[in-house]
């Protein structure tokens, strides 16, 4: 009899492969960060939390547990970096391909490289929305393009990058930065229509990886990089809203969890933020819905979006 855990302690019968639209894989891995580490310990702090949180959303009066939500086999590789990529890659790969919606919790943010490069073969033109404190636009770090520093230096060069709330980079990212499509906290502090630039900057198809270092730390103090003047809650929230209300979120990862065995209010807030990007993406449908990952948007392009690479199967 297995002993493993359903995500949030929810019921068996939403807690299955075949009938969960949705897809959780955790990826304890912190094998480059560079300053606090912890992140490997995220995602059993993040389940831990999320055992402990009320299912019934309030703001869009809905339990998406109902959905289905499988929590897949954590990703344990960690031989190296690249082979860590490699496998969140593969594997991503997999679950999108029957048809889910999938989420990964890290782990640090190189796991995104995998992450984002599954989600770019699966989607035509593909906006990669980075929320995060750091740019993480260098093309190598200590010898490795499979850096955490990294994490979204490939998307820039193959999606529609777009980043918000970055307040710390070094001087060489500078040279990979399209500034028409990044949003510096410090600007976005003082602009009303941030959010509105932003999406006007996507396009159809968008892959959100949440970096909670973009967060403010005096609501999330649990990272390996906390940073000041970072977003609070309900701006957040209302940014999120917008994103899945106004485009297609095929996916999203969230990372850089590292727990403070004293203090789990951060464990919660990723727990609770997570349900919440669950609960806007399916507000609108009904659990006997089927769920179709490939989103028809022929009114809009002439076209199936999704776009499978077979050369790697």
């Amino acid at each position: 009899m297995s002993t493993k855990k359903n995500y949030a302690g929810i019921p068996d019968e939403f807690a299955q492969l075949e009938e969960a639209k949705i897809v959780l894989i955790p990826v304890p891995y912190d094998g480059t960060s560079t300053w606090g580490k912890g992140a490997d310990k995220g995602p059993k702090a993040f389940l831990e939390a999320s055992e402990n949180m009320e299912l019934y959303d309030i703001e869009t009066d809905s339990e998406v547990y109902e959905q289905g939500i499988y929590l897949a086999d954590a990703i344990l590789e960690n031989s190296s970096p690249e082979a860590v990529v490699n496998a969140v890659h593969k594997i991503t790969k997999e679950y999108i391909k029957r048809n889910k919606f999938v989420t990964l919790f890290g782990g640090e943010h190189s796991i995104s490289i995998g992450t984002i490069r599954a989600f770019n073969e699966c989607f035509d033109n593909l906006t990669v929305l980075q929320i995060d404190a750091h740019a993480d636009l260098r093309q190598s770090y200590e010898g490795s393009k499979y850096n955490h520093a990294c994490a979204v230096h490939e998307a820039s060069q193959n999606t529609n990058l777009i980043q918000v709330g970055i307040r710390s980079m070094d001087a060489i990212e500078k040279t990979f930065m399209d500034e028409e499509k990044m949003f510096f906290a410090h600007d976005m502090v003082n602009d009303e229509y941030w959010i509105d630039k932003v999406i006007e900057a996507m396009t159809d198809n968008v892959l959100i990886t949440f970096d909670l270092d973009a967060l403010d730390p005096s609501i999330m103090p649990s990272t390996g990089t906390p940073e000041p003047g970072g977003l609070f809650w309900y701006e957040t929230l209302e940014f999120l809203k917008r994103v899945f209300e106004e485009r297609n979120v095929v996916g999203f990862d969230m990372v850089e969890l590292c727990p403070i065995a004293t203090d789990k209010s951060s464990d919660f807030l990723a727990a609770k933020l997570f349900y919440k990007m669950l609960s806007y993406k399916f507000s609108d449908e009904a659990v006997d819905d089927d769920y179709d990952n490939t989103y028809d948007i022929d009114y809009k392009s002439g076209g199936n979006n999704l776009k499978f690479k077979n050369d790697d199967e």
